[in-house]
């Protein structure tokens, strides 16, 4: 099933997609991430019939997880983009946070910072988690994942550098983007069955297989689950393949008015104009 989180007429909402339609469930809880946390992802799935249906035509669309305790992003996690970027293939997974307001929602526009006009794209696969856990096996990672989704993890990458820190780069307000849903595991099949494509205005930038990973999904599980409980809603987005602008010659910036599209095999495609952070003072 795909469950998303949007806004209507009424106000915000979330819900199971079928077809043309949403079931809204936000009579029942206030959030999607509220309701992995009360009822499960099985839960949720049995009360999918029951809300409110909405046409789709008219929604904008959330980022699925609105208000996840933690967003955490693995950095080069692709053995190509690794040999790109003239990086050495990690031992660890290099992970940094995320904070919610760093991203929109598919349709929405991502904004490119006054700060700095070396701002970069990148496709990549989102994992939310269903369910609490910590110290999680490798083995038994999978059955924690409540779906996958697709996550334009966009950097602005002379912030990104300025330290060995790299969450400046990646938090820049509405950078980033994530979406449209997310789908269960059940209808996306195997992460290694899944493509992950970049396109910046129709133009195929990047594409790998997710099998390519350095580190698994449920190597990452298990990485993050040593050092914090995961919970419900939680979203750990999984690094990007190679073909990022920062490594082409000339590089390639994302400028206002592309359209960036993220698409990745059985969950869905997201897309988002680039527009400028408006020119206001004080702010």
């Amino acid at each position: 099933m795909r469950f998303a989180s949007f806004v209507h007429g009424d106000g915000a909402g979330f819900g199971a997609v079928l077809e043309d339609r949403v079931i809204d469930l936000a009579a029942h809880a206030p959030s999607l991430r509220a309701a992995l946390t009360q009822w499960g992802l099985d839960g949720l799935r049995e009360r999918a019939s029951r809300g409110t249906p909405r046409p789709l035509a008219g929604l904008r669309w959330r980022p699925p997880i609105t208000d996840p305790d933690k967003t955490l992003c693995v950095g080069l996690n692709y053995f190509l983009h690794a040999q790109e970027a003239k990086m050495a293939v990690p031992e660890h997974p290099s992970l940094f946070a995320r904070f919610p307001a760093a991203q929109v929602g598919h349709g929405e526009a991502v904004v490119r910072p006054r700060a700095s006009h070396k701002f970069d794209y990148e496709a990549e696969l989102a994992v939310v988690i269903g369910r609490a856990g910590r110290h999680i096996p490798v083995e038994s990672a999978d059955t924690y994942v409540a779906g996958y989704s697709c996550f334009a993890e966009n950097s602005v990458r002379d912030w990104q550098t300025h330290s060995r820190q790299a969450t400046p780069g990646k938090n820049f307000e509405k950078s980033g983007a994530f979406g449209p849903w997310l789908v269960t595991p059940d209808e996306a099949g195997p992460v290694a069955s899944m493509d992950v494509v970049g396109r910046l205005n129709g133009r195929e930038m990047q594409r790998d297989s997710a099998a390519n990973m350095i580190f698994t999904v449920p190597q990452v599980i298990a990485y993050v689950s040593t050092f914090i409980t995961l919970l419900p809603g939680d979203v750990l987005v999984t690094g990007t393949p190679a073909g990022v602008g920062f490594t082409r010659d000339p590089p390639v910036w994302l400028q206002p008015g592309d359209r960036f599209e993220v698409e990745i095999t059985n969950v869905g495609v997201l897309s988002n104009e680039v527009v400028d952070e408006p020119a206001q003072e004080g702010r």
